[in-house]
């Protein structure tokens, strides 16, 4: 059988973390989640990891690691990501490969992808060639393997990006069928353009470079393709299977290779359940003996190339026009506002084609100060990213370095060099709008590379910068310009680490264990730490080494933070301040504070360290809500307590309103909705359900005719404590009562119209199911198949 089948995921998101505390901030519009990397990752990348198979009567009869039946590519900075924030479904994508391996005949499923997602044929040959090394190392650091392919961003291709590919012995990449040119078979002398006929895409194809080298391109059938990410095929896992297997020319002999590419995301995220879909439709294939699973390597490796290809030079898959979505108003946007326009994107391309080449002139004058080969540093860099340990660091310095130099002279010039290719990720052009989150956060990197420079050479490219930005017009009136969107929304962000030292001490103020805490990707630690408390008011004072894990930059400081209550706190920071000096500040400081005289303590603050003042508006964004989290609790808490009162002392005054027919006021539905949604919270938070307790709540809400108010919330929550429960039934196996109690919870989420996501507890519930249950009771067996209902799980 020589009919096999390709499915192909790139899993992507940009890079999202704030470009000086390496940390993705809130993100509100991914609620209830964090961030739309948390969001993503629960509605695809998990769900991908150990996706259902139900059979023709629903009953699941297998759970699949997708990951290890498709070909896929993981974007490095979103791999990362998961490395920090999700390892189960991290090990799960690493643990996908090796299974590959087995299933296809020692091949893995696994492709490299250029390290940032940059538009390959727009960077200069120097960020190709790093774009691709640090993709390279970076999958050979988590996968343990040399990558055989390697996908490019928005498959944007140019003969050079080939040639470099081959010299680093990736030998397929993945195109789209407009992308092609011409074709013939191998040895033939005559070219046939796709203009007159289209590319058979069901074969691989060589490409042979000016070079005398060669590569493999695989051009993905468009049509399954588009049907699969916008046309509702996977509606269907049967028909997308159908679909797949239907293409296949059963009159041939030679072999043939049916595949698609599709951003991954569209298996759970833009689709819902479209990773049960795709699971449905793996296993379809797999016990269909007309054809089989493979992937491009294994593919490659069994049928090599006989007919050759050229291509369309600086051509893409997600551009009609080219490249020019990401330097040019070519008309392709997402349309959702159709009367703007993207005039920006030519302009602010052209600025940071600038800033890049400043930054280059700066990078070489300098580091050939100290580094034996600039362009070999930057190559190597990808060791530290990877792994920013002391052990590493040294490695990197006494491999580049030819003289004695500070840790952090040189990764200051190494941290311009990555943060000048992140400002080229692809996303700062596809959307509409340049005042968008995807494109300041491109211009976040800019931001970062020229504050570096002003530390190495105090040099300012931000004034030229600017006037540059003034050129790319903005859609939003009260923007006009990008320099405009660059003042409002990445200024604020710009950190150094006298605000991160005050960030520190502000935060000293709640933390539980002030001494030594982490702020984000800096570390700190004290010389001297004082806090003193008087009711609700609160002194700290102190001197911290701040130093970035990142740079190696450190500085000391020393600060004075009082907290008057609420939202009010006032606090200064000095680099210079002897420790003498210090030492006699305290004293004052300290008993004028416990003596009750605040004003002198706000005097004493401005005479040791001047008039410059610190407040709570300069945390940062996630330490900001943590901390009015914490002020306003106690609010909050009073707010319940006088509204818990209330409810307690009037109940039986409203049920007799209620049973003499009287209409009751508003304001004690309003009191009884708010005590009873805040205890409903409250129930699936706690470490184990108090059923009881959930049904007196959600009866007395049903009686009221109350409604829930963060529905989301609760759905979200609710999910998490079915999990939790059902994983202490896996564990305790014959606990009856247990199971009827979780039963019980199901007809009140119901009631109320509550669709927690159950996907893990669908799973679970089928691998315990799967166990043997030797003397379980009937009552036990019948609880047991009543719980998988309420799950929406059958099992044979």
């Amino acid at each position: 059988m020589e009919k096999y089948i390709c499915i192909h995921g790139h899993f992507y998101q940009p890079p999202r973390e704030n470009a000086w505390l390496e940390v993705i901030e809130v993100q509100d519009s991914a609620h209830p989640y964090h961030d739309w990397n948390e969001r993503i990752t629960a509605e695809c990348y998990g769900p991908n990891a150990a996706s259902r198979i139900l059979n023709d009567s629903g009953v699941i009869k297998n759970i699949l690691n997708n990951y290890s039946r498709i070909s896929f590519n993981f974007g490095p900075t979103l791999l990362s990501w998961l490395e920090l924030y999700d390892q189960e479904t991290y090990q799960a994508i690493l643990e996908a490969d090796k299974e590959s391996i087995k299933h296809f005949g020692g091949h893995g499923s696994a492709i490299a992808q250029v390290f940032n997602h940059i538009i390959m044929p727009l960077a200069n040959s120097r960020d190709k060639e790093t774009q691709i090394s640090w993709g390279i190392r970076d999958f050979v650091h988590r996968f343990n393997r040399l990558p055989e392919g390697m996908w490019l961003a928005e498959t944007a291709v140019d003969v050079e990006t080939l040639e470099l590919l081959a010299k680093h012995n990736i030998k397929f990449t993945i195109l789209a069928p407009r992308q092609a040119k011409a074709f013939r078979k191998i040895g033939d002398e005559a070219w046939t353009t796709t203009t007159s006929s289209a590319i058979d895409t069901k074969r691989p194809y060589r490409y042979t470079l000016p070079s005398g080298k060669t590569i493999s391109l695989f051009f993905y059938d468009g049509d399954i393709s588009q049907a699969v990410a916008f046309n509702g095929l996977l509606n269907d896992g049967k028909k997308f299977a159908d679909r797949l297997v239907d293409s296949l020319n059963k009159k041939s002999e030679e072999p043939q290779l049916v595949h698609v590419a599709t951003d991954g995301e569209t298996y759970g995220h833009h689709h819902k359940h479209g990773d049960m879909a795709l699971a449905f439709c793996l296993d379809y294939i797999e016990r269909n003996k007309n054809s089989r699973l493979t992937n491009y390597a294994e593919f490659l490796a069994k049928f090599p190339p006989q007919y050759e290809a050229t291509i369309h030079e600086d051509s893409s898959w997600s551009c009609v026009h080219g490249v020019e979505r990401w330097r040019s108003d070519c008309g392709c946007n997402t349309g959702g506002k159709p009367d703007w326009n993207q005039q920006w994107r030519k302009p602010l391309r052209e600025s940071l084609d600038w800033l890049r080449d400043e930054l280059i002139k700066i990078y070489e004058q300098q580091g050939s100060l100290f580094l034996k080969d600039v362009w070999a540093a930057r190559e190597d860099y990808i060791n530290v990213i990877l792994t920013r340990d002391d052990e590493t660091i040294r490695k990197f310095l006494k491999d580049h370095c030819r003289t004695q130099v500070q840790p952090n002279q040189v990764l200051r010039l190494m941290e311009v060099q990555r943060n000048a290719m992140l400002m080229y990720t692809s996303c700062g052009w596809f959307f509409d709008e340049v005042s968008g989150i995807e494109t300041t956060q491109i211009m976040q990197y800019a931001c970062r590379a020229m504050q570096l420079v002003s530390q190495i050479a105090e040099i300012n490219l931000e004034e030229e910068f600017l006037k540059r930005l003034e050129q790319a017009p903005s859609n939003v009136p009260t923007l006009s310009t990008a320099a405009q969107a660059y003042a409002k929304f990445v200024l604020p962000a710009k950190t150094n680490l006298q605000r991160v030292g005050m960030h520190y001490a502000v935060s000293s103020l709640f933390e539980e264990d002030p001494e030594s805490f982490p702020v984000f990707n800096y570390t700190t630690s004290n010389d001297v730490f004082l806090r003193k408390e008087a009711g609700e008011q609160k002194l700290v004072l102190g001197v911290t080494n701040v130093q970035s894990n990142v740079t190696r930059s450190e500085k000391k400081f020393a600060f004075a933070v009082v907290y008057m209550g609420k939202h009010n706190i006032i606090g200064n920071i000095s680099l210079d301040m002897e420790s003498d000096i210090f030492a006699s500040m305290q004293v004052r400081m300290v008993n004028a504070f416990e003596e009750g005289r605040l004003g002198d303590v706000i005097g004493l603050m401005q005479t040791y360290f001047g008039p410059e003042k610190y407040t709570i508006w300069q945390l940062f964004t996630d330490e900001k809500r943590k901390v009015f989290n914490l002020i306003t609790q106690q609010s909050m808490n009073d707010l319940e307590d006088s509204l818990r009162r209330i409810y307690n002392r009037d109940y039986s005054l409203v049920i007799g309103l209620a049973n003499n027919d009287i209409p009751i006021p508003n304001a004690y539905k309003t009191t009884f909705e708010y005590v009873l949604n805040a205890d409903l919270v409250k129930c699936f938070l706690s470490e184990k359900i108090n059923i009881r307790l959930v049904e007196r709540i959600m009866s007395e809400m049903a009686k009221w005719e109350l409604k829930i108010e963060d529905a989301v919330k609760v759905e979200r929550l609710a999910g998490e404590s079915i999990f939790k429960e059902l994983r202490r039934i896996s564990s305790e196996g014959l606990n009856l009562k247990r199971i009827e109690r979780l039963n019980r919870l199901f007809p009140l989420l119901v009631k109320f119209n509550l669709k927690p996501n159950l996907y893990k507890s669908q799973n679970l519930y089928f691998e315990i199911s799967n166990e043997k249950h030797d003397g379980q009771s009937a009552e036990w067996i019948k609880q047991f198949n009543v719980l998988g209902d309420n799950l929406g799980v059958k099992v044979d």
